[in-house]
């Protein structure tokens, strides 16, 4: 009697198992969920998992599509451009069906970098008062979990959540500022992926394909390649070593011995700032879902070493991102603010020269610039007030990508020309007029003759250009403003947004 228990649950088990994958459920990627923003305009691609041969069928509106699950139990449809609005329902049916609410088309920008990034509108400026008024349910953030990947992973961990004072304490507040000022304006809804790690250097973000077209990366991309390499014999030995140990132990359980010490896995030598590994983890698993746009807010991890290299990593890492999205899609990044001791003259500093790097990637097609150099902190990496970042971004966004006619910069070099002992310096983004903010005299300059030794210089401002000068100087050649970790500087212009740092030479 024993025994036919035994059989029967036995049966029971199988059947169990066996009914639990014939009825397994169909799964959708997160990003499609419940309070999803979909890309208005584009065609969007819905994806996930299921059965083997299971036929999936999704619906939003009036489109319906339909696909058979592979041989791996994926599954991807191709939904046709869509109008903004919402909200919709979107359906999707396989054995089982899912019902996903409050979807809307909109605009949908991915938002990356490191800690600046990544800082919560909890950790901002007046933060109080900043959750309580939140309540745009238009402005919807998905937090993309952090994970490295030695290859290009499609698995995904994150959520949808829409604004409102019980969650957006959570949400990246350079995100959720540039939102909270884009939203009104192109009234729309804004979705934003915020897939950041504090931290990190460039390098990571960029995937192998990128990284291989860099020769200064050469040689770390090979030791990191070599170090892998051993990695995975060593796993080969470890896993080798530890059948021998059960065994073993085992052996010494039934002759009443102690068990042989058990072997330590080996450490995969990869972290966060490993080449490519946040491609692969955080970037790559959202490429099939289209975007509006790329925001950028990183460079103080790459301020330690080689800042010059930055512009032209920066300018692999957005041909990157276009190439693994396939658009040509805009990307909008935030210039390093001001930190340090303030400085009224100039200094050798890896700061300055990575906002240089930054400004020359101006010259790609597609890309604007947040300047803030006004708006950081002395003694810290991790300034407050996003709210101001955020605005400039938005207008950035507003005046590049949406067709306003606004002024959406602050002053950039144009070209000098030296007039006898004087320096004329022109500008674009002068906007309504060049002014010294709170000042009657402009600071922040610096000139230099042949000798190459700099001086604090006098500066006026002349017919939306500034004339730079000093009365020891008399064979000027070169001029730098702005150029140290926390600057005295003050040119704006009338709309008041802060002019570049620069330089005119190149020594």
């Amino acid at each position: 009697m024993k025994r036919k228990s035994l059989l029967w649950l036995f049966y029971a088990i199988a059947i169990f198992y066996f009914l639990s994958f014939a009825l397994a459920d169909v799964v959708l990627n997160p990003l499609f969920s419940d309070c999803a923003v979909l890309q208005r305009d584009a065609k969007v691609v819905v994806w996930g998992t299921a059965l083997p041969g299971e036929k999936i069928t999704v619906k939003i509106d009036q489109f319906q599509v339909s696909c058979v699950a592979d041989e791996n139990g994926s599954w991807q449809v191709v939904l046709p451009e869509h109008k903004a609005g919402g909200p919709y329902e979107m359906t999707v049916t396989g054995k089982n069906t899912i019902v996903l609410k409050d979807i809307y088309y909109g605009d949908v920008w991915f938002c990356s970098g490191q800690s600046n990034m990544a800082m919560t509108v909890a950790a901002s400026n007046n933060a109080a008062e900043e959750i309580k008024n939140a309540t745009n349910n238009l402005i919807r953030h998905f937090k993309v979990m952090a994970q490295v990947a030695e290859q290009p992973s499609s698995g995904l961990r994150g959520s949808w959540k829409v604004c409102s004072p019980a969650s957006v304490g959570t949400f990246s507040a350079t995100a959720y500022y540039f939102a909270k000022n884009l939203q009104p304006e192109s009234k729309v809804a804004i979705g934003l992926i915020n897939s950041s790690v504090g931290g990190t250097r460039i390098e990571a973000w960029m995937s192998r394909n990128a990284i291989e077209k860099i020769s200064e990366l050469k040689s770390e991309l090979e030791l990191q390649d070599k170090n892998l390499g051993q990695y995975k014999a060593a796993i080969e030995e470890y896993e080798k070593r530890i059948n021998e140990w059960q065994d073993a132990s085992e052996k010494a359980k039934q002759q009443g011995l102690p068990a042989p010490e058990k072997p330590q896995q080996p450490k995969l030598p990869l972290n966060p700032n490993s080449l490519s590994v946040l491609y692969n983890g955080m970037v790559a698993p959202v490429a099939k879902f289209p975007v509006k746009g790329f925001l950028w807010y990183q460079g103080e991890a790459n301020t330690r070493k080689n800042p010059q290299l930055y512009e032209v990593l920066l300018s692999a890492l957005i041909d990157d991102w276009k190439n693994s999205w396939k658009q040509q899609l805009p990307f909008i990044f935030v210039q390093l603010p001001n930190i340090g001791k303030p400085v009224e003259t100039w200094e050798n500093n890896n700061w300055a020269i990575l906002r240089e790097s930054q400004l020359e990637v101006l010259r790609k097609q597609n890309t604007a610039m947040a300047i803030t150099i006004d708006i950081g902190e002395a003694n810290n990496i991790h300034p407050k007030n996003k709210q101001e970042v955020g605005r400039r971004l938005a207008l950035a966004a507003l005046g590049t990508v949406y067709g306003k006619k606004i002024v959406y910069s602050g002053p950039i070099y144009a070209g000098m020309s030296v007039e006898g002992s004087k320096i004329r310096i022109k500008f674009n983004h002068i906007g309504g007029g060049l002014i010294a903010k709170d000042s009657e005299t402009l600071a922040g300059f610096v000139i230099a003759g042949e000798d190459k030794n700099f001086v604090k210089a006098q500066a006026k401002i002349e017919n939306d250009t500034v004339v730079v000068w000093s009365e020891t100087i008399e064979k000027p050649v070169a001029v730098r403003y702005a150029w140290a970790g926390n600057p005295v500087c003050n040119l704006y212009n009338k709309e008041g947004l802060p002019a570049s740092p620069f330089r005119t030479d190149q020594w």
